[in-house]
């Protein structure tokens, strides 16, 4: 019995470690860093950066799938 509280116990333990380290990494921080602490206002601006750029590239994609359609169509 003693075998699986210390097991169940350790399972939790690792189980919060690993989630606390992985929210960190996701998130682009240190794996060590509050997982609970607002993004700063830098790490905002790089985030709508980073999509602005994106969709922008999506539409530079469209816009030339688009002037190839037109080109050969005539």
């Amino acid at each position: 019995m003693k075998a699986i509280k210390k097991f169940i116990i350790g399972l939790i333990i690792g189980l919060l470690v690993g989630l606390w380290f992985g929210v960190n990494i996701g998130r682009g921080r240190h794996f060590y860093a509050n997982p609970f602490v607002a993004a700063t206002v830098k790490e905002q601006i790089k985030q709508t950066g980073e999509s602005i750029m994106q969709k922008s590239g999506e539409a530079l994609e469209k816009g030339g799938k688009a002037l190839q359609d037109q080109l050969k169509d005539k």
